[in-house]
């Protein structure tokens, strides 16, 4: 069961955007993708916001989140976020790993 934490990201003057280059460039993305337990950390723009980021990030269970929480990258995550002021919404997701049968019908593969 894993979980997926949505988070938007939102500045002024591109900083959500900066901050998310300066996360990439920095190898702060690649070292919390190697984190045990990380499934996926992307970032998206949405069309109709470009002042906001979201990013994706999921995760195996419960500890490892705790775990990346607990880790000096969260230090670094703060320390960006406050350099471009950024404010955020969160969304969090668990996934059941299972689709009705009827949602089938709608998937193009």
């Amino acid at each position: 069961m894993s979980l997926t934490v949505n988070l938007f990201y939102t500045g002024k003057d591109g900083a959500a955007r900066k901050f998310a280059e300066e996360m990439m460039s920095s190898g702060t993305v690649a070292a919390i993708r190697a984190e045990d337990g990380n499934e996926r950390y992307e970032y998206f723009q949405p069309l109709e916001d470009p002042e906001t980021i979201l990013l994706i990030d999921q995760w195996r269970d419960q500890e490892a989140i705790d775990a990346h929480h607990a880790s000096p990258m969260m230090d670094t995550l703060a320390q960006l976020r406050e350099k471009y002021d950024l404010h955020m919404q969160v969304r969090r997701y668990v996934d059941d790993n299972t689709m009705p049968d009827a949602d089938q019908s709608f998937i193009r593969q």
